[in-house]
This record gives structure tokens, C-alpha cells and sequence, in this order.
């Protein structure tokens, strides 16, 4: 009977284990003030998502190509259509400026940072491209909300309640 007992207990703690051990890597977007998950989308080694917004000076779409590399994010490039005021006009040292195959200009960084936190514009129409789904963040916070984009792992569990894009 102890036997059966050490097994069922031993069987039940890797059940446990199996299922709550944080292993996989998700893209969490939270409001930063409060932590409220936003958007969870479960993300591979060098899967990359596109963060979309209106310029506040130029008034042109901005495209920001971001990269899960391990427990951090490299921010790849952005891409914009025209030049203007708060725009890169030359490359760098630490920035190249190019034109992409398709005539956008294209400002590639690849800069590796912990999170990405930028404030929800009233115009700016913020959007997210994950996993061929677009996600309008002012369908999630009003406007002028701070919000933070991070690495961080999740268990089978949370995985399983659906409260990730998979």
C-alpha cells in the first residue's frame, strides 16, 4: 500500500509540475500602471510581430518589426513610406537606413531591449500584427493608456485557458 501511495504521490507531482512549470515564452502586453493582460500570444525563438501606428508629426504609417530572442525582444526595424520631420533621415552607427525591395524606406536597429513601452496615442491608431491577427489596441484601453510589451513564460495551464493566441 506505501508503494501505491509513493507512486500516486510521485505521479501527481509531475502532473503538478507538467502543468504550472512556466516553460513557454508568450508576448504579454499589459497596461503598465496596473499589470492587466492585455494580449497574451504564445511566441517561438525568432518569431517576430509588427507594431503599426500614424506618426504624430508626419501623419504616415510606421511599421516596427520586433523579434522574440530568448527572455528579451529585438527591436529589427521600422518601416515608413516618406521622409519627414521625427523620421531618420541618414544611417548611423548603430542604424542603417535602406530601401526596402518594395520602395519603403526601412531604419533597421536591431537593438535588443527587456520591454517596449509606449503610451496608447488618441490618433495614432497603435496597432498589433501577431500571428496573422491585427489588434486594434484602442479596442482594449482608452487612449493615452501606458502599456508595456515583454517577454515572460507561461505554463501549459495558462496556455490551456485560453487566455493566450496560440
Amino acid at each position: 500500500m506505501r508503494r501505491l501511495w509513493m507512486g500516486v504521490s510521485a505521479l501527481g507531482i509531475l502532473v503538478v509540475f507538467f502543468l504550472f512549470y512556466p516553460l513557454y515564452p508568450v508576448l504579454k502586453i499589459t497596461t503598465a500602471k496596473m499589470g492587466k493582460v492585455l494580449v497574451c500570444a504564445k511566441m517561438d525563438e525568432g518569431e517576430e510581430f509588427i507594431l503599426s501606428f500614424i506618426h504624430s508629426v508626419n501623419k504616415r504609417p510606421v511599421y516596427d518589426t520586433i523579434r522574440v530572442e530568448g527572455d528579451h525582444l529585438l527591436i529589427v526595424k521600422s518601416r515608413f513610406d516618406s521622409l519627414g520631420a521625427g523620421m531618420p533621415e541618414a544611417s548611423t552607427d548603430t542604424a542603417k537606413l535602406q530601401f526596402g525591395k518594395d520602395g519603403w524606406l526601412e531604419w533597421v536597429v536591431n537593438r535588443p531591449v527587456p520591454e517596449v513601452s509606449f503610451f496608447v496615442g488618441w490618433v495614432a491608431n497603435h496597432s498589433l500584427r501577431i500571428k496573422g491577427r491585427d489588434i486594434a489596441l484602442t479596442d482594449l484601453v482608452e487612449p493615452g493608456t501606458l502599456v508595456s510589451l515583454r517577454i515572460q513564460k507561461a505554463s501549459r495551464y495558462e496556455l490551456g485557458k485560453g487566455r493566450c493566441v496560440q
